[in-house]
């Protein structure tokens, strides 16, 4: 293994870390609904700007890292990582094309794929109500969008990943 891919590696498994710990970050009630889905963004970035270093496996990983973090049905969010960013994987080279704020909506409805499928399977497993502010969280995904691109690209840049 070089040390390069190692560096690669490193990097990635920190943002997805950081991601991980953002997404269980205790936040007052009032907020809580707006929380973005930091995991989730943060893989669809890396599927994007390196398909052959995060990819379906990773999002499959992190999905199963997340489930035991929050006590919920094992694979509920592997599974409803790995769709989303298989279809990012799929379509990595237009979405590369489009400007950030494009991307935002893109990752809007890439984000409400998620939450439908992390409600379908958590009603399928017991029966529970579909709220309107368990919505909230794929607008914020969309408006922090742009700043979570920005920031990781610039990590990428700075340790020159490729």
């Amino acid at each position: 293994m070089s040390r390069f891919s190692l560096k690669g590696r490193l990097i990635i498994g920190t943002s997805l870390l950081l991601a991980l710990m953002l997404s269980i970050l205790p936040l007052p009630e009032l907020i809580a609904p707006f929380r973005p889905d930091w995991l989730l963004v943060t893989l669809i970035y890396w599927t994007i700007a390196l398909p052959h270093r995060a990819n379906v496996g990773t999002a499959f990983f992190a999905g199963l890292v997340l489930d035991l973090l929050l006590g919920s049905v094992l694979g509920i969010h592997a599974l409803a990582l790995v769709i989303p960013v298989y279809l990012a994987a799929s379509q990595f080279q237009r979405m590369r094309n489009y400007s950030v704020w494009q991307q935002a909506f893109v990752v809007g409805a890439l984000a409400m794929l998620n939450k439908l499928l992390i409600f379908w399977a958590a009603y399928m497993n017991r029966d529970i109500q579909l709220d309107y502010p368990y919505f909230w969280s794929i607008v914020s995904s969309m408006v922090f969008w742009p700043w979570i691109f920005l920031l990781l690209r610039k990590c990428r840049r700075q340790f020159a990943l490729s």
